[in-house]
């Protein structure tokens, strides 16, 4: 038997022991119904499943092991407030961790973890420059689009006791997501004035193959910019931001979200800032090499048949 993640036969991927002769599922070792599985930690000498990591907004983990659950929650306690705890590595006979601390308000933070002792010492930080500054904190945010599906965001404040400006940044993929963390991006507006949204909009990664192709053929005037519009209306009754000042921005599919929404909802965006975003689908497709045919063929079956559309 083996490990290994699958979606057949369900939404999210989950962490399945299989028989490799039969292909039978021995077992469902952890899933999640909002996202799929994440990292897996398996104890070196037994094989056995250790933990499995999961990140809906934020990391989460389940547990299968009480000693190295007890060990992450006292890593949590001393570290950061907020941080999310990460282990970078470990000696082979798992007495000694380097354990990351990740933060949405400064730069990651690295100790040494004695697993015996349980005590932590500081080793270094990744860019310490940073620590003369202070920066705003990131929140991870729900929003419901205006068909009832929730949706995962992250706002990044420049102010917590007026509304500011707003900047829509759009991640591009468009199969990809955002995560909580630390946003240079985020950060440089925030430290000028202006507040940071960022949507994992229909079509993202991480959240199941529903939520995966609910973006299908909905680019541009479909319901993938529609989850954008109304996240930018959730902040606005939020009392979150100034409606008289919203931009939007991205590079990629971000850039592209970004045409469509001053083409498509001009109302709704004082200004753009496009990044390398495609202006014309079909002449995106047709610059695609031949080797590359597959990732073409995936395109066609996710944002429309460009082939046929004469306009």
């Amino acid at each position: 038997a083996c490990l290994m993640t699958s979606s057949v036969g369900r939404e999210t991927t989950a962490l399945l022991r299989v028989d490799l002769k039969t292909g039978e599922t021995l077992e469902v070792i952890s899933a999640n119904d909002n996202c799929d599985v994440g990292g897996v930690v398996v104890d070196d000498d037994s094989k056995e499943v250790r933990a499995v990591t999961y990140n809906y907004a934020r990391t989460e983990r389940a547990f299968f092991d009480k000693e190295l659950e007890h060990d992450y929650e006292l890593l949590k306690s001393l570290g950061p407030d907020g941080a999310e705890v990460g282990i970078a590595s470990k000696t082979e006979d798992e007495k000694t961790w380097i354990v990351a601390y990740s933060r949405s308000d400064g730069p990651t933070e690295y100790v040494v973890f004695d697993q015996e002792k349980k005590e932590t010492k500081p080793l270094f930080v990744s860019k310490p420059d940073l620590l003369n500054y202070k920066f705003a904190s990131m929140e991870d945010i729900r929003v419901k689009a205006r068909d009832g599906l929730e949706l995962v965001g992250y706002l990044t404040r420049a102010d917590t006791e007026k509304k500011t400006p707003l900047i829509l940044l759009v991640h591009g993929g468009p199969w990809a997501r955002d995560y909580w963390g630390f946003n240079a991006q985020a950060q440089w507006f925030a430290n000028r004035g202006y507040a940071t949204l960022q949507m994992n909009y229909r079509g993202s990664t991480g959240y199941g193959k529903s939520f995966l192709h609910k973006g299908d053929g909905e680019w541009g005037v479909g319901t993938m910019q529609h989850d954008l519009t109304d996240a930018v209306q959730w902040a606005v009754d939020e009392g979150i931001v100034d409606p008289e000042n919203i931009c939007i921005y991205g590079g990629s599919y971000g850039g592209y979200a970004c045409l469509a929404g001053l083409t498509f909802t001009p109302d709704v965006y004082k200004c753009g800032v496009d990044i390398v975003g495609p202006s014309n689908i079909k002449t995106l497709l047709d610059s695609i090499p031949p080797y590359w045919g597959p990732l073409r063929k995936d395109m066609l079956r996710k944002i429309g048949d460009v082939d046929a559309d004469e306009e």
